[in-house]
C-alpha cells in the first residue's frame, strides 16, 4: 500500500475528498458556486471547526448573522457552533475549499510533528 493518495478535482458543484483520498483526520471539500447562487441551507457543526479558502471569484459568508465579504485568497476559520451560509456574488462565481477538523485536536504542527530523515 502506498503512503500517499492523489486525486484531480473538476468543476463539480461539490467534491468531498474523504473517501477519494482516504482521509483519517480531516474532511476536505471543493465547492463551486455560479454567480448569484448560494448554498441553500444554513448549517453549524457539533465538533468540527471549518477552515475555508477562496480559490477564485468572490462572494460572501453570513456567519451568525454577520456578512463577511470574500474574494480570492481569503481564509476564514469558523467555530463549530457558528451558523454559516455561503453565496457567490451576483456578478461572479466563487470556488472555495473547506477543511473540517475536530476543534482543539491539534497536538503539534510543522517541525513539532515533523521528522527530519
Amino acid at each position: 500500500m502506498s503512503n500517499y493518495s492523489k486525486v484531480s478535482v473538476g468543476k463539480d458543484a461539490r467534491t468531498e475528498l474523504h473517501d477519494q483520498l482516504s482521509l483519517t483526520g480531516a474532511e476536505v471539500s471543493i465547492n463551486n458556486l455560479p454567480a448569484g447562487v448560494g448554498v441553500p441551507f444554513v448549517h453549524s457543526h457539533k465538533k468540527n471547526e471549518e477552515i475555508y479558502v477562496v480559490l477564485s471569484g468572490k462572494g460572501k459568508a453570513v456567519i451568525d448573522g454577520e456578512t463577511v465579504e470574500l474574494s480570492t485568497g481569503d481564509w476564514v476559520r469558523i467555530s463549530p457552533a457558528a451558523k454559516r451560509q455561503f453565496s457567490a456574488a451576483d456578478d461572479s462565481g466563487i470556488s472555495f475549499a473547506c477543511i473540517q477538523v475536530k476543534e482543539n485536536s491539534l497536538e503539534g504542527y510543522t517541525m513539532e510533528d515533523g521528522v527530519v530523515e
